[in-house]
């Protein structure tokens, strides 16, 4: 288990590796390309279609994924009512579209949203295929997937944005890299569903999938709600500016966080019935993301400036102060995400349902408090909120419960934060006493003294040290000719 684990942890990081250069090449391009304008029509219509999104898959490709046991025909049911929920979804979001457009009195996004909405069905017939490869450790398969559709929708969006087709580039984006998705799963995973059967049960799994549906419903609102009130009260062009800077920080968290997450789900799922493999595994895997993620964020947070300057070009410098704000956030955020791993491998989706209701909560309620002040005081209000408040009861809920306890996150955070405080002071030193002739400059140089720091932050702990040692070890599972010394 250890060394498929491993094997599909790589395989997915080089995958997201791949896909990451792709989006950053894309995104230098069309900030170019494009304006901020036309990143925040498409920002007004994804804040509904993302939400209606979530019904598409209703929690059953996690329940797919977790399942000790399941046949072709539950399997083929889940495929069968994915698919209607999907066509269902798309038709609403039709009906829709001309409400959308009143709401932000921005006539253009009617046909926006009718276009967007045929990635519902597309996306609807890919989510069995996608769950069977993340059941069955298929992450080469996953990674081809990936790296394909990607692929196909940035070219799509750079010919068409080429050409002066402004907005709707990002609408061929999307539609042409669900296409791709698509087409990719069916011929990678071989599996073809058979007619749908009224003698093969899916009631315990429809239960076990609305619970997540209803957290990621309530989570949505979390994640989301910033940009619907930007977007209703200061405009396209605020939204653009607060959407890209947050996709330019989630970004690379994302490329770490998700493939992570692929690969530690159906593995914790595995052993949900020996707490203490479990336990292990869990915080292995943890303190793997914050030694990658905290050093990353700090030096995100540190160069915000040089970051927009350098990816977005000289028209997006308003985004730098609400890129370092949300950095703040960026901090705790792949933390909090490891906590949905444990609700649904050890099948407590009604209390992730719970905590999405409270966690929701919180995050609303600081988007509302910002919001007077713009796109800039949104971002720092969610981060401060995010950081101080909803994080720590995050791990206080999810501890309360099952075999990781909430002072095990903090065991396991406490070497890499000190780690991300060393790299932080060394690049405020190096902005204050040797400041760089350019961003570009600025951004290599930083990244040079950023490792060295954080690298020697690790090695004054005893528990940085291990966790070096320990993924050095683990590489020995990629290469087992290879002894790698303890």
């Amino acid at each position: 288990m250890a060394r498929r684990t491993i094997r599909g942890g790589a395989v997915t990081l080089a995958s997201q590796a791949a896909q990451f250069a792709l989006t950053m090449g894309a995104t230098v391009i069309l900030a170019r390309l494009l304006t901020p304008r036309d990143y925040g029509l498409i920002g007004m219509v994804t804040v509904v279609t993302g939400f209606l999104a979530m019904f598409k898959d209703i929690g059953l490709s996690q329940a797919t994924v977790q399942r000790a046991e399941l046949s072709h025909g539950q399997t083929s049911n889940l495929f069968w009512i994915n698919v209607v929920v999907s066509a269902a979804i798309m038709l609403v979001t039709i009906a829709l579209a001309p409400a959308i457009a009143r709401f932000y009195g921005e006539p253009r996004l009617t046909l926006i949203t009718i276009a967007l909405s045929g990635g519902f069905l597309l996306g609807g017939l890919n989510v069995q295929h996608q769950a069977l490869l993340r059941r069955q450790m298929r992450f080469g398969a996953l990674a081809v997937a990936g790296v394909l559709s990607i692929a196909a929708g940035i070219t799509t969006a750079i010919i068409l944005a080429w050409r002066g087709a402004s907005y709707w580039a990002l609408v061929g984006q999307q539609l042409a890299a669900a296409a791709a998705s698509t087409i990719a799963a069916w011929v990678l995973c071989g599996w073809r569903p058979s007619l749908p059967s009224r003698r093969t049960h899916v009631r315990d799994m429809l239960a076990f999938g609305g619970n997540v549906t209803g957290f990621n419903v309530v989570n949505y609102f979390a994640r989301n709600g910033d940009n619907l009130l930007i977007g209703r009260v200061w405009g396209a062009g605020a939204l653009g500016l607060y959407d890209k800077a947050y996709q330019l920080l989630l970004f690379p968290l994302s490329q770490i966080n998700y493939p992570v997450a692929a690969v530690a789900v159906p593995a914790l799922s595995r052993l949900a019935g020996e707490p203490d493999r479990y336990r292990a595994a869990f915080l292995r895997t943890l303190e793997k993301i914050v030694m990658l993620t905290l050093p990353l964020v700090m030096y995100l947070f540190m160069t915000s400036d040089w970051v927009v300057l350098v990816v977005l070009g000289p028209k997006w410098t308003e985004a730098s102060r609400i890129f370092m704000w949300l950095a703040i956030a960026g901090f705790t955020q792949p933390v909090g995400n490891t906590t949905g791993w444990l609700f649904i491998s050890q099948d407590r989706t009604r209390a992730m349902f719970h905590w999405g209701l409270i966690g929701s909560g919180t995050a609303i309620a600081s988007i509302v408090v910002g919001l007077p002040w713009g796109a800039e005081g949104v971002a720092m209000a969610y981060a401060l909120v995010g950081v101080l408040v909803r994080t720590p009861l995050n791990l206080w809920f999810v501890g309360r419960a099952g075999p990781v306890r909430t002072m095990d996150f903090y065991r396991a955070i406490a070497p890499f934060a000190l780690a991300a405080l060393c790299e932080g002071a060394a690049i405020f030193a190096y902005r204050r006493w040797a400041p760089p002739s350019s961003a570009l400059i600025g951004l290599v140089v930083s990244f040079g003294i950023a490792t060295v720091a954080a690298i020697a932050g690790m090695y004054a702990t005893r528990g940085g040290r291990q966790a070096i040692r320990d993924v050095l070890q683990s590489l020995a599972h990629l290469n087992p000719t290879r002894a790698v010394a303890p």
